[in-house]
């Protein structure tokens, strides 16, 4: 994988097989140490299985040496992701020998695409949990300690995790990801998401609002709305039956929009309502949970992952354009310019749609940053077509992008269905050519802030000197620039962009 830029990259190579602790550690309870590697969703389930497991005693440890658990979240998208898991594995297995207490784990999508299989395939491994299988940890691990193999990678259509709180891992405590859904019904032939994440269910907003709420009350100054296609979050309001509602929580079940965020404000201000049986009540889409969102406070910057070119609606544009403290970028996949091959890939949309698309952002939200996925070589893909995904470049301008060659993955339809006949040679030079066209796209985008004044929100120090600091404008392009005195991380700042890299903005402070 080449990608170009992006500091909130959905595979954030940094990050990959990060140990999550906690800041401080509470006491001597048992220890856990968790391994996360793939997307932002899995970094974020990390939190959610840490604060399953902070139930029941356990803490967070970031040497391995320690632990009572080992857990690898996993990631199944690429062949390279299981490849590095199952090294790490064996790596494990010589703690194991030591202390044959151990307990090992592999959590995630490569336990629900290889199930069972991955107790025969990886004898050192205890338990095998899929993702909407966490809850049930605490009863595996009990199993284990009594002497069986435990495995649960049952897919739910309810579970949404929507009541726990995550404890936030390794967090600046500026910036934080929010997960609004889970699961994918969009069937992209290259794609194993949906068989190992289950179908999609919206988690409800009045949650959703109220973990935001509760992150910017705690200092928070950025939330990053999840799903593995944000446009398509629908939350419907449940059938309710004649009742008379008197309590906020009853209340703010049937409230949606304004009227909720009214309901969080003024707790002590409830109004008694009817219920009428089988009334149909209000639902949420991504357009008005935006708004509910950034409506929290001005302070509070909202950015979501990921857009689908089928889904995105000019109203979830317009709702952008309206708020100030709602990011402008958007992450757009587009894989190829070709319809042929986007036909192939299922995607359900054709070049012109995409372009139609890009046209609405730009007449909508000027000037906002935007990225996308793109894959070279896919199955039958011809010179011809893979110069369309250049030109596609070409009127997109995309401030950074994620490039790929194609990989088959097992259980896919492309799998099942195409044969993977483009030679791996081709392949790496038409990946090449593409991230040619991206760094000079994605230099030009940059070259666009020098001589002007943004506005950076301070995450932390930089990566390469303390004197430094570094944080991301609206377009979400990072920045860099000398620390000034009385000002800290997780302030807004306006920083005069005096010139650039490639990949990152240099100014000061003014």
């Amino acid at each position: 994988m080449i990608d170009l830029q992006l500091p909130d990259k959905k595979h954030d190579e940094a990050r990959q097989g990060e140990a999550l602790i906690l800041a401080e550690p509470k006491g001597d309870g048992k220890k856990l140490y968790i391994e996360s590697y793939g997307c932002q969703m899995n970094f974020a389930d990390s939190e959610i299985v840490a604060s399953i497991l902070a139930e029941t005693g356990f803490e967070t440890t970031g040497d391995y040496h320690q632990a009572d658990v080992i857990f690898i979240n996993t990631c199944s998208i690429r062949e390279n992701a299981e490849t590095r898991v199952r090294n790490r594995l064996s790596q494990f297995g010589v703690e194991k020998r030591r202390n044959p207490k151990l307990i090992v784990g592999v959590l995630g999508c490569m336990a629900e695409r290889l199930k069972s299989k991955f107790l025969e395939e990886e004898k050192l491994v205890d338990v095998v949990v899929g993702p909407d299988a966490y809850r049930d940890l605490p009863g595996l691990i009990s199993q284990v300690e009594e002497g069986h193999k435990a495995v649960n990678v049952i897919l739910s259509r309810e579970e949404t995790y929507a009541d726990i709180s995550p404890v936030r891992l390794n967090s600046n405590g500026i910036t934080a990801f929010v997960t609004i859904m889970r699961g994918c019904d969009n069937m992209c032939s290259f794609c194993v998401v949906p068989f190992t994440r289950g179908r999609e269910r919206s988690r409800d907003p009045f949650s959703i609002v109220q973990e935001c709420k509760e992150l910017f009350e705690n200092g928070y100054k950025e939330v990053t709305l999840l799903g593995q296609n944000v446009d398509s979050y629908l939350w419907k309001q449940p059938k309710a039956e004649t009742v008379k509602i008197d309590d906020l929580t009853d209340e703010m079940n049937t409230l949606t929009g304004d009227a909720l965020l009214e309901a969080l404000s003024n707790k002590n201000e409830l109004p008694e309502k009817l219920v009428k049986k089988d009334e149909e009540a209000g639902s949420v889409n991504f357009a008005q949970l935006l708004e509910m969102v950034a409506a929290i406070s001005p302070d509070l910057r909202v950015r979501f992952s990921t857009s689908h070119p089928k889904d995105i609606t000019d109203e979830v544009l317009y709702t952008i354009a309206k708020h100030d403290n709602i990011c402008n970028y958007i992450h757009l996949p587009v894989q190829s310019g070709n319809s042929r091959i986007l036909a192939l890939m299922n995607r359900t949309y054709t070049r012109e749609w995409y372009m139609n698309r890009i046209d609405a952002i730009r007449r909508i939200i000027p000037g906002c940053a935007i990225s996308a996925d793109i894959i070279a070589g896919f199955c039958t893909e011809t010179e011809e077509e893979h110069q369309d995904t250049l030109s596609i470049m070409d009127y997109a301008k995309y401030n950074f992008a994620y490039t790929f060659s194609y990989s088959e993955r097992p259980g896919t339809l492309a799998a099942r269905k195409y044969k993977d006949d483009i030679p791996e040679d081709v392949k790496a030079r038409r990946l090449a050519e593409i991230f040619k066209k991206q760094q000079e796209d994605s230099l030009a985008c940059l070259e666009e802030f020098v001589g002007q004044t943004v506005r950076i929100l301070i995450e932390g120090f930089s990566k390469k000197s303390d004197k430094e600091f570094r944080g991301r404008n609206d377009q979400n392009a990072m920045a860099v620039f000398p620390v000034v005195e009385n000002i800290k991380p997780g302030d807004y700042v306006n920083v005069y962009i005096e010139r650039c890299t490639s990949a990152t903005l240099i100014g000061k402070i003014v």
